[in-house]
């Protein structure tokens, strides 16, 4: 929410005078009437006879208009106030300066209540109207400052005439002045209710935007947590699940050999290895590191590396060919594809029965696919995206892991196969290399 600004004592002292300058106004007409009665009946008249009796009745009457002309001022606003329907207002105007007249044509000393004609005029009267009213009340105010004569005079006349022009004037000055000033406060106050009015929405719009932020940073955090699952089983099932199913196919083959014998041993000793190989891959994944055949070497010898081993554990010929220019890439690209390279792998020693296998590795301009294709019993594909029907086993995951890891950078995997057929894999992803941006 906006915090106000306290105010200073100057804005507090000028709120406080503003907010009774109506009511001043309002009340002022019934002292200024009084003092004027005193000056006349006391002072001038000095005693109460029939003039002094029709006077206090005029001002009586006047008194009685004043209180209705307040009653009638149904806006406790200065700057915009509420007119009464038309004909009542100009009535009751009518009357208050019909009385003033009065009073000031017997004595013009009612002339220093007259002048708040003004203030009525503006109160009760709407537009045309209000100039008018001020031109009557301006007459009024001049026939008490030229002493209410008999005016039968050609220089009495003109200075009526005169001293009503100066009257006008000055009244018409200070209306117009007062009514620019009326229409340049309004100006600011639509212009600060609009300025509030759009502040509001802001702050509106800023929380709607603060939990549209906590949702987005809420279900990033999900699809944070489910990546790194989806990670984590991909790394378990490209380290841990493939060491496991080759320490399993070298202990049977193990125990079909004599104990002691030459093939026993080694195939104890692969067994071994390759426990200790899956420890290494199981730590560097949890610590997101590279893989280890990348740790050191370049991608095609990462994966000839892949392939010599998997040949002599699976005693499978593995025919491994480069082509292009072999640069560096991303640490995300050559890891997908020694990933998919290991998972087609272990796939091929899982289910193909193959006699041989071939990979390719090829470095184009703007692309770096992986083929690996053996000759084994293949099965049923459907449009290219994997077996027609899952398998029954525990396999099932590997195809869609390299899927996974091939569009998590872009790129794409493809699947031939078909039964007694043999089977093609082939992966295609950006050549991003090391420096260059995304």
């Amino acid at each position: 929410m906006t915090e106000q600004t306290p105010m200073s004592r100057r804005q507090e002292w000028l709120e406080f005078w503003e907010q009774r300058e109506l009511t001043f106004l309002r009340t002022l007409p019934f002292p200024l009437l009084a003092l004027c009665a005193l000056f006349d009946v006391v002072l001038q008249r000095q005693r109460l006879d029939a003039n002094a009796w029709i006077d206090l009745a005029l001002v009586a009457a006047s008194a009685a208009a004043l209180v209705a002309a307040a009653r009638l001022d149904r806006s406790d606003c200065w700057e915009k106030p509420r007119p009464p329907r038309v004909r009542v207002g100009t009535v009751v105007f009518a009357v208050l300066v019909g009385l003033a007249a009065a009073l000031v044509l017997r004595q013009p000393l009612y002339g220093f209540y007259a002048w708040s004609g003004y203030v009525w005029g503006w109160r009760l009267l709407r537009g045309n109207w209000r100039f008018l009213g001020l031109g009557a009340v301006a007459m009024v105010v001049a026939v008490s400052q030229t002493g209410g004569g008999s005016y039968n005079s050609a220089s009495a006349i003109i200075a009526l005439i005169l001293v009503y022009l100066v009257n006008l004037c000055i009244a018409s000055a200070f209306t117009w002045f007062g009514w620019i000033g009326t229409e340049q406060q309004q100006r600011r106050q639509r212009e600060l209710s609009a300025l509030t009015e759009a502040n509001a929405k802001l702050e509106q719009s800023l929380r709607r935007n603060a939990e549209l932020q906590e949702e987005l940073l809420g279900q990033a955090r999900e699809a944070a947590v489910a990546e790194e699952r989806r990670r984590m089983a991909r790394e378990i099932h490209d380290t841990l699940a493939q060491g496991l199913m080759g320490i399993i196919t070298q202990l049977q083959a193990a125990q079909r050999t004599g104990v002691g014998s030459r093939a026993h041993t080694r195939h104890l000793t692969s067994a071994i290895d390759l426990a200790r190989d899956s420890l290494s891959e199981a730590r560097r994944s949890v610590h997101a590191l590279a893989p280890e055949p990348l740790a050191g070497a370049r991608l095609p010898d990462a994966i000839n590396d892949v392939a010599s081993r998997w040949a002599e554990l699976h005693e499978v010929p593995v025919a491994f060919t480069t082509t292009g220019a072999a640069r560096v890439m991303r640490p995300e690209i050559e890891v997908a594809l020694l990933r998919t390279a290991q998972e087609a792998l272990a796939n091929v020693a899982r289910h193909a029965h193959a006699s041989r296998v071939g990979l390719t590795l090829c470095y184009m301009e703007d692309l770096i696919t992986l083929d690996v294709r053996d000759d084994g019993v293949g099965f049923a594909t459907v449009n290219g995206t994997g077996p027609r029907r899952p398998r029954q086993d525990s396999g099932g995951f590997g195809l869609d892991a390299m899927r996974q890891r091939v569009e998590g950078v872009g790129g794409t995997l493809e699947i031939e196969s078909e039964p007694d057929g043999g089977t093609a894999i082939s992966a295609a992803v950006p050549a991003i290399a090391v420096g260059d941006p995304s």
